[in-house]
């Protein structure tokens, strides 16, 4: 790239108050693992480089740092004081954060900070966020500026008439319900399990204020031709305005909100092997701005076999690619750093692959132009709609996909959309997907990945009408790849696959589990994995143009990466996956002298590690975090009993109140009423609704499930609900959600009307819209 991204920080007429952040005594909380770079994390140095670098002004302020933060119930007023800090841009949720809390679906979180601010003539001042998560409203001076809906999309706010000279209040309040909510949310959910993750709420993405001219730039698409040895540029504002470009030292002149042809002759091609970008300078009056673009062409044509084929600069080009979730143990959906978020795209590129598939997530613009920079092609999926569509969800994912298409519009490295997963939320495919071409014919879409779904081999659902409108069929096969079927016009992909489990001790996010479609041993990882990509170079010569691995990094409860979430181990060496791959990406770095740093897995007997840790407990080794280490070694090697003896051991040496991490430690070594630690959580499941979500999970399993299945289909529910009752309201929860969801699946309806409005009345706080909305509509109905 020939240009400098230019990232000074210049404080101009609006500055933060900076004395809250001198006096803090702000602390990251603690975490189970942890990257190496939250340690560089602090009030003064969150997040400093310039969030947009597509859209760069030279006059800018970081509002990252510290905020006053307070949580009320959602209906309730703002309020009087505020009881801590928080560091933005950081989830609530997250360690970084240093709060650490979950915010509830009945909850409002509230941010809160100073501005000075010095009037300055003919100049407004526009208050931009990256990304808040999941509504919000803006007050300055306590007078609304304005508000947003949808968690993964930048808006701007021009806040001039609301600021005054000297001392000014900014407020932020937020709604996240979550998977509560009718809007996209991802992998978050409040209780997360397997597949899905811990929530991200509020402000996760830079805070920044800017000073512009009365009439400035608003936008920009930037959109190339290589057909036509040109780059098409329309400059956006509120009003139609003189505008010149300066490319190649050349000035160009035009009109906002109108195209803008300019010639770019014998063109740099960009590509993951040559990823070039072109520098270009927008004036609009006084008001100036810095971006840049690439020229690449991406279709899907006849390779000289007859093949559909994914074209990349008209030629083929195999998309060998990983499923990158975007979460991290310390910042959750907050890279800790930018070094940190471009350090994913590096590593990802030094094991060889080509491609990324960013999975139901937007990423700060930052990541794009990472990519961009880097070489890397991506795959963008859209943020799934609720998949329960309840009233209202539709609409709510139409308006944000539309945003998030204007917003990536410009980064050269985003070749494919991706509309559909899974048939998570799927509706309107047709319309959809004939929708997503004509905003954007730059890009070949995926508009349905996974929609034929193979487990073990088997279909999991027909779809009669597949990959309508789409440039593409998509196949996911676990854990084996398999190839897509054939139609003429579409290339093939296998949009997921792999999913193999294998834990690194010492680096688990949770060290009861080990979630993947199958486990193996480290040791025997790559044999596995080479096998797995030997069948997709036979698969290319029958025609598949593209795969997608399951997955870079270790994620919470997954560990199917191919690193550890703290992304310091690879589980092959990076240059084992840059052979194994080198035969479908011709474009693979050999440089191992730029290879990320990480640690290669220990590949040692599992079996092994564990008898030597039971040797050092005979010696009489205590050390709480050797006792969870241990815990977890017997559960991964199947010995129940010492899980239990250790778990006991474990438990013999903490004392009360438990930190949020030992609870944790105690819910995953808890599988039966009759452990000590299921007392524990009952306790806490008074005022903790993880340790209760986890006390009703274990009254299931071990008490309601054995009982219902020894009934021959017809529980004797009184018998059931007194064998129930030492178990408190937690009980009596659980009792009532398995009485609804049994008589409504045997359709009882004398049974269920009884015992839904009951679990309604009393717990439907805690029950998801569409679930409601599901066993409302079963009453009326019936």
């Amino acid at each position: 790239m020939k240009r400098k991204l230019f990232i000074a920080l210049f404080i101009f007429a609006c500055v933060g108050d900076s004395s809250a952040q001198l006096n803090s005594k702000y602390q990251m909380q603690h975490v189970t693992i942890q990257t190496r770079w939250a340690k560089e994390v602090s009030p003064d140095n969150a997040l400093r480089e310039y969030p947009r670098p597509q859209m760069e002004r030279n006059t800018w302020t970081n509002l990252n740092g510290l905020w006053s933060y307070a949580i009320t119930k959602k209906d309730a007023p703002k309020p009087a004081s505020f009881s801590g800090e928080i560091l933005v841009p950081y989830p609530i949720e997250s360690a970084l954060s240093g709060v650490k809390k979950a915010l509830m679906p009945d909850e409002n979180l509230w941010y809160k900070r100073s501005l000075n601010y010095v009037p300055k003539a003919g100049t407004h001042t526009v208050l931009n966020f990256g990304a808040v998560d999941y509504q919000c409203w803006i007050y300055v001076n306590g007078t609304e500026v304005g508000n947003h809906e949808g968690g993964y999309t930048a808006f701007s706010l021009d806040i001039t008439h609301a600021l005054k000279s000297g001392k000014n209040e900014l407020v932020v309040k937020v709604y996240d319900p979550s998977d509560a909510g009718i809007g996209p949310r991802g992998k978050q959910v409040l209780n997360p399990k397997d597949i899905y993750y811990t929530p991200s709420s509020g402000i996760w993405q830079t805070v920044w204020l800017e000073e512009v001219p009365e009439k400035y730039i608003t936008g920009l698409e930037i959109t190339p031709d290589v057909d036509a040895s040109s780059v098409l540029i329309k400059v956006n504002s509120k009003s139609d305005e003189t505008v010149s470009l300066i490319f190649d030292g050349k000035s160009i002149p035009g009109r906002s909100n109108q195209l803008i042809r300019i010639p770019v002759k014998n063109a740099k091609l960009w590509s993951p092997a040559s990823p070039y970008l072109y520098d270009l300078e927008v004036k609009l009056g006084a008001d100036v701005v810095k971006s840049y673009f690439g020229m690449r062409k991406i279709s899907v044509a006849k390779d000289d076999k007859g093949i559909d084929r994914i074209m990349l600069n008209d030629k083929p080009y195999y998309n060998l690619g990983t499923l990158d979730q975007g979460f991290w143990p310390d910042g959750l959906y907050t890279a800790p750093t930018d070094e940190a978020l471009a350090f994913d795209i590096k590593a990802i590129k030094a094991m060889g692959f080509n491609t990324i598939r960013k999975h139901i997530k937007i990423e700060p613009a930052r990541w794009y132009y990472h990519a961009d920079k880097i070489g890397m092609l991506v795959w963008q999926d859209f943020v799934q709609p609720n998949p329960g569509l309840p009233a209202g969800a539709k609409e709510i994912f139409e308006k944000q996909g539309a945003e998030m298409l204007s917003q990536l519009h410009n980064s050269p490295s985003i070749v494919t959309w991706v509309l559909f997963n899974e048939k998570w939320g799927q509706y309107d495919q047709a319309r959809l997907s004939k929708w997503v071409k004509e905003k954007d014919p730059s890009r070949i879409l995926d508009g349905h990945t996974g929609e034929y779904l193979y487990v073990n081999g088997k279909l999991r659902s027909p779809s009669p009408d597949a990959y309508v409108n789409a440039d593409i069929t998509d196949v996911h096969a676990y854990p084996d790849p398999m190839n897509s079927i054939k139609m003429d016009g579409k290339a093939q992909v296998c949009g997921e696959f792999g999913g193999i489990g294998v834990f690194i001790p010492e680096h688990q996010w949770l060290t009861g589990s080990a979630w993947g479609y199958i486990q193996e041993k480290p040791a025997a990882l790559k044999a596995k994995y080479e096998v797995m990509n030997s069948h997709l170079q036979i698969f290319y010569r029958e025609g598949l143009s593209g795969s997608i691995y399951t997955q870079p990094f270790d994620v919470e409860g997954e560990q199917n990466g191919l690193m550890t979430y703290d992304r310091e181990v690879i589980k092959i060496p990076f240059a084992e996956l840059r052979r194994i791959h080198s035969a479908l990406n011709p474009d693979v770095q050999v440089n191992a002298s730029h290879d990320p740093i990480a640690k290669d897995a220990d590949l040692t007997e599992p079996a092994q590690l564990y008898a030597d840790a039971i040797t050092l407990y005979i010696k009489g080794n205590r050390d709480e975090r050797f006792l969870k280490k241990l815990v977890m070694m017997a559960g991964q090697n199947n010995d129940l009993a010492g899980k239990e003896r250790f778990g006991n051991s474990y438990l013999d040496i903490l004392g009360k109140p438990y930190s949020s991490e030992e609870l944790a430690a105690i819910s995953e070594m808890t599988t039966k009423t009759t452990d000590r630690g299921f007392a524990i959580l009952l306790e806490q499941a008074k005022n903790n609704r993880k340790a209760n979500v986890k006390a009703m999970s274990t009254i299931y399993a071990d008490v309601i499930f054995p009982f219902i299945s020894k009934s021959g289909g017809d529980p004797d529910w009184e018998g059931l609900e007194s064998l129930l009752k030492p178990y408190g309201d937690t009980g009596v929860e659980i009792y009532l959600r398995a009485k609804t969801i049994s008589a409504l699946e045997a359709k009882n309806w004398e049974i269920y009307k009884v015992a839904s409005k009951a679990y309604l009345d009393k717990f439907g706080d805690y029950i998801s819209p569409d679930e409601k909305e599901r066993f409302l509509k079963a009453t009326k109905e019936n």
